[in-house]
């Protein structure tokens, strides 16, 4: 196959004492126009191509249907209103309603954010809001393109007219509302971080303001900042009794966090109060007890467990380490509700505040979708999913434990019938690493099937059998769908973290590919019809395996992928990762990095599976170099039959906020690909 020219410079790095060939160093610069003329050609090839394959329309026509089902979110209670997003199945993005009561929303509530009207072309998306302590104002984010900048505006909630008040500047935080309502914290970042269209910059260290309401922001105050520590991360909460603003300190993507606390006076904070200085464990502030902390914590419990804190740091047990991982802990009216995992499964339970009195709630879902609750409220809210439904959310009486189900929150009919399905747990024996394999219920699987595997792999981020909207029509079709649950992720506490991290990091794609490799010696598939999928780290993670495993997949789909393990912490916030990868400056970690690195596993002269790259042009967490300069290289490198394309978005980011209709158009290309080069034949073909 002919490919679009790449032009290849003689660009060579001598990196810990070796010559490190970087041919394709000219597509870091996202805006220089020889970079976006090979973007152009790319996309006009990946186009041309995919335009030849049959299964396509089937696939386009089925994500149509998919996005234009009328879907909601799931409900909050803030300062007596109620907020829900919903999608009648036409719009780009979600709209925010608001009520005085539950029922109230539930019969359709009030339009208080539209955020299909921030942009032309729907692009622009709403990235948090906040509800003022008064209930007079809303503080909600606007993320431009699918950047993660943030912008902050208001609303007057009880009448939806905008204030004029605007900060800029801001990522990776929600507005923090002081009790008195009269200013909010966020987290903001210097000019000298951000350039015009994609940024490619490395993030310089962010710091903790202070905004006074109808003030420029130019006079906001500075809380709190570490200008020595670039990748420190801060995020701050105000405890329920309008005491304390409770601030988690953590080192780039690291669990581990110190735990400050500053007393709130009617003149500003106090000194803090360091009541955990390490970065040694996990601690999350839940609520308070009287005058005691109730965290959750990793400390002495790899799975977790829920502790009451003095402020001298001293732990008492309220919730013990079970054999279920606790994933998040809310405070409540009648005092304590958790999140738990059971072998990747998620229960809810409620305790007195004391940690007695364990009620385990039945709330049926494969992944969690939204978790609210609060002590001045007895209403819990939780929405969950499954591979094919997106979200079904309860509200739960904390006090009396009664369950109500909320379907009227979807407003309006058609679209997409998701087809039924059997999930089956299964555990690879050789390495023990377990997968959920789905398959439609009327499927007949006594012979091999093309197959979907998809996997994450890090940050101790819980990988469940969940909704993604690619998941129904790759299972219509007649797919199987394989989702893998591999070290380096959170579904059993911070050991399996640990164990595929840092000098651990091959673990985790020997376990993906043990899953291959027990799928196919069971017969569900056959290298020929496997294709693996994965975004972010997970596109790693796919990078990896088809540079290491090439005879064991017929096709690959990284998203968005952390390719150039060499480069990753020069751009943006790629250098916080440097918790799970480790560095490339450190000479033993970067031995470990270069062994792996996708970009720097490519051989002239090999056959590779058929691969699909996709990434995003104003992507500014994982810049899209990386998929640039890997595919690049990949079809430099091919000698296969299987053709190497990709998809570059326009417009778009990381993936959230992405409209509807370009979330349909990616998953059909995808998924297309995948059904033209494992042999899946959609059913009306």
């Amino acid at each position: 196959m002919s490919y679009p020219e790449s032009r290849r410079d003689d660009v060579v790095d001598t990196l810990h004492g070796q010559e490190i060939a970087d041919p394709y160093r000219w597509l870091e610069d996202p805006d220089a126009p020889d970079t976006r003329d090979w973007v152009r050609r790319q996309n006009e090839f990946t186009q041309a191509e995919l335009s030849g394959y049959p299964e396509r329309e089937w696939f386009q026509t089925t994500m149509a249907a998919v996005l234009a089902r009328p879907r909601a979110g799931v409900p909050a209670k803030k300062a007596g209103w109620y907020l829900v997003g919903r999608n009648d199945g036409t719009q780009a993005q979600d709209v925010v309603y608001v009520a005085e009561s539950l029922d109230a929303l539930l019969a359709g509530g009030r339009v208080l954010i539209d955020p299909n009207t921030l942009s032309a072309d729907g692009t622009d998306s709403l990235g948090s809001f906040t509800v003022s302590p008064d209930g007079k104002y809303l503080a909600y984010g606007v993320n431009e393109s699918g950047s993660d900048w943030t912008t902050f505006r208001l609303l007057d909630i009880a009448t939806g007219t905008p204030v004029d008040d605007v900060v800029t500047g801001a990522k990776f935080c929600e507005a923090t509302w002081l009790p008195d309502s009269s200013a909010y914290l966020y987290l903001h970042y210097p000019a000298s971080g951000r350039s015009e269209g994609t940024e490619t910059k490395t993030l310089t260290g962010g710091r903790l303001m202070l905004h006074k309401v109808g003030t420029p922001q130019s006079d906001d105050e500075l809380v709190l900042s570490f200008p020595d520590h670039d990748r420190y991360f801060i995020t701050p909460e105000v405890s329920e009794d309008d005491r304390y603003l409770v601030v988690h300190i953590t080192e780039g993507t690291d669990p581990g966090a110190r735990l400050w606390v500053f007393p709130i006076a009617s003149d500003g904070f106090g000194e803090p109060v360091k009541v955990v200085d390490s970065f040694a464990d996990e601690i999350a502030f839940v609520r308070m007890s009287g005058d005691q902390l109730v965290l959750r914590t990793d400390r002495d419990a790899s799975r977790g467990r829920v502790v009451l804190a003095s402020l001298d740091g001293e732990f008492v047990d309220l919730i013990p380490e079970g054999e279920a991982t606790l994933q998040a802990v809310r405070g409540t009216a009648a005092g304590l509700a958790t999140l738990t995992l059971v072998d990747a499964q998620p229960a809810l339970t409620l305790f007195a505040l004391d940690g007695s009195d364990a009620r385990v709630i039945d709330v049926p879902g494969g992944g969690v979708v939204g978790f609210d609750a609060s002590p001045e409220y007895d209403e819990l809210f939780i929405g969950l999913s499954t591979t094919t439904d997106p979200t079904v959310s309860y509200v739960v009486s904390t006090s009396s434990g009664v369950v109500r189900a909320l379907p009227e929150l979807v407003r309006g009919s058609g679209g997409f019938t998701s087809p039924s399905v059997t999930v089956t747990r299964r555990v690879e024996p050789g390495r023990e690493v377990p997968y959920f394999l789905i398959t439609r219920s009327d499927l007949d699987t006594s012979a091999p099937r093309p197959t979907l595997l998809y996997g994450y792999g890090g940050f101790r981020i819980p990988i469940l059998a969940d909704y993604k909207p690619g998941w129904p029509a790759w299972l219509a079709a007649g797919g199987v769908l394989v989702i893998a649950n591999l070290r380096g992720g959170g579904e059993y506490g911070s050991d399996w973290h640990d164990e595929g991290r840092l000098k651990n990091k091959q673990n985790v794609f020997d376990d993906f590919i043990a899953v291959a490799e027990h799928l196919r010696d069971t017969e569900v598939t056959t290298p020929a019809q496997l294709a693996i999928h994965g975004r972010s780290n997970g596109g790693l993670l796919v990078g990896a395996a088809m540079t290491q495993r090439p005879d064991l997949f017929a096709v690959a789909l990284p998203g968005v992928g952390v390719m150039d393990m060499l480069r990753f912490h020069l751009f943006t916030v790629g250098a916080a990762w440097a918790s799970d990868f480790g560095h490339p400056d450190d000479a033993s970690e970067f031995e470990d990095l270069l062994a792996y690195s996708p970009l720097h596993r490519l051989r002239d002269g090999t056959s590779y599976p058929a691969t699909l790259v996709v990434t995003g042009d104003h992507d500014d967490r994982v810049v899209p170099l990386h998929s640039h300069k890997f595919i690049a290289e990949l079809q430099h490198a091919q000698s296969g039959p299987g053709p190497v394309l990709t998809r570059v978005e326009v417009n778009t980011g990381h993936g959230f906020g992405k409209p509807a209709a370009m979330v349909a158009a990616e998953w059909a290309d995808l998924l297309a690909f995948a059904a033209h080069h494992v042999g899946l034949v959609p059913p009306e073909q």
